[in-house]
């Protein structure tokens, strides 16, 4: 029988561990004596991976025993109703995640069992920081179906996590265009509280709201021209060919220094041209086999948008093939939230290939890498789609 300890070890670092380790894991978490912080923070990122213990930690959720946040964050991974009532109760004690990289997590639920019990986080006076912003990310990952919330997130335009609040009403879309003649203002700078980073966050949204894209096209293109190319890219990607005007400048910026510049640009390209030649080649050079999970390099939103484009991109193939078949996780970034970034990046890789499709060397399904002493024989498949 696995300690703890070492069970733990080897759900942190293999993507694929014995199933007895996770049956450790939650059976420790489940225990209501154990009060291990890394066993908690495992199971709150596990997702599918233990959704054969799912009953038993339905029971110690109900019986309060363990950690009712770890526990509702695991069943809510897994898509299970029987979170939403510990998640409504950790709101109205504003005992909300303070992550906001767990808000993917709750997005798998139904928007209208939560939506309340989040509009009432954000009416507290004054705004809870970590509250806010896990919020904030819900409601952007909901889109429309956080519509309702509108009145609450036009409030928030006024604090200082209003470039937040600007992407959920431009994810919100059309429902949120009461807002529009603010968001001009925050596009043009006439906001007291616009900062260097809004006016394009905002002219964006207000293209969602109201289906004009001529302040996003003015404000975005302005940006991509000026020396700060990288922060008006996504906008006018999402533009596409509306931003046409703007193709040869973004052609330029894929010869930038910076990596993510590259990326930003080789994708806004595609997207404004249609011609996936010249973005190919620097999205895949961005594609280091080795990526540890920094963030300072731009691997996984290279390989997104790889898949985006589909096909055309079929040289990359074989080398994320050889990425997904590794067996261990990332190695960032720290354990709170390791297992929710490997499982994007696995996500990410997976749907790459299967938008991709089958190519000259192979099917597109990678191969489950050879086994090796305790590590499990098995898939997992993908979740929804990242939100933009």
């Amino acid at each position: 029988m696995r300690t703890l300890g070492s069970a733990v070890k080897a759900v942190f670092r293999y993507r694929r561990p014995d199933p007895e380790c996770w049956e450790v894991v939650v059976a420790a978490v489940c225990d209501g004596t154990c009060h291990s912080w890394d066993a908690n923070k495992a199971v709150a990122q596990a997702g599918s991976a233990i959704s054969a213990h799912a009953d038993r930690m339905a029971e110690a959720l109900d019986k309060r025993l363990g950690s009712v946040e770890e526990l509702a964050l695991a069943l809510a991974g897994m898509g299970d109703a029987r979170a939403l009532p510990a998640l409504r109760r950790l709101g109205e004690e504003n005992h909300l995640p303070s992550d906001r990289a767990h808000a993917r997590t709750l997005a798998g639920l139904p928007a209208a069992e939560l939506l309340p019990t989040m509009r009432t986080v954000l009416r507290q006076e004054p705004p809870p920081y970590h509250a806010s912003t896990f919020t904030l990310e819900l409601l952007a990952s909901w889109g429309p179906a956080a519509a309702p919330a509108v009145p609450e997130v036009v409030r928030y335009l006024e604090t200082p996590y209003a470039y937040d609040a600007l992407r959920v009403l431009g994810r919100i879309g059309p429902a949120a265009a009461v807002a529009a003649d603010r968001l001009a203002d925050f596009a043009t700078g006439r906001a007291g509280l616009a900062g260097r980073h809004h006016p394009r966050r905002a002219a964006w949204a207000h293209w969602k709201v109201t289906g004009d894209p001529a302040l996003a096209l003015d404000v975005c293109g302005a940006a991509v021209g000026s020396g700060t190319g990288s922060h008006g890219l996504p906008f006018l990607a999402d533009l596409g060919p509306l931003a046409a005007q703007y193709a040869d400048t973004v052609r330029g910026l894929m010869d930038s220094p910076g990596g993510w510049t590259r990326v930003a640009a080789a994708h806004a390209h595609w997207r404004i041209t249609g011609d996936p030649e010249p973005a190919v080649p620097v999205l895949l050079a961005a594609v280091d086999p080795d990526w540890t999970g920094n963030p300072a390099l731009p691997t996984r939103e290279a390989v997104r948008r790889l898949g985006e484009i589909g096909a055309p991109a079929a040289a990359a193939a074989p080398l994320l093939r050889r990425i997904l078949a590794s067996g261990e996780r990332l190695g960032h970034p720290f354990e709170s939230r390791r297992i929710l970034a490997d499982e994007t990046y696995v996500r990410t890789l997976t749907e790459a290939l299967e938008r991709i499709g089958p190519s000259a060397d192979g099917p597109v399904r990678a191969p489950v890498p050879s086994a090796r002493r305790g590590l499990l024989r098995r898939w997992r498949g993908p979740h929804a789609a990242r939100p933009h």
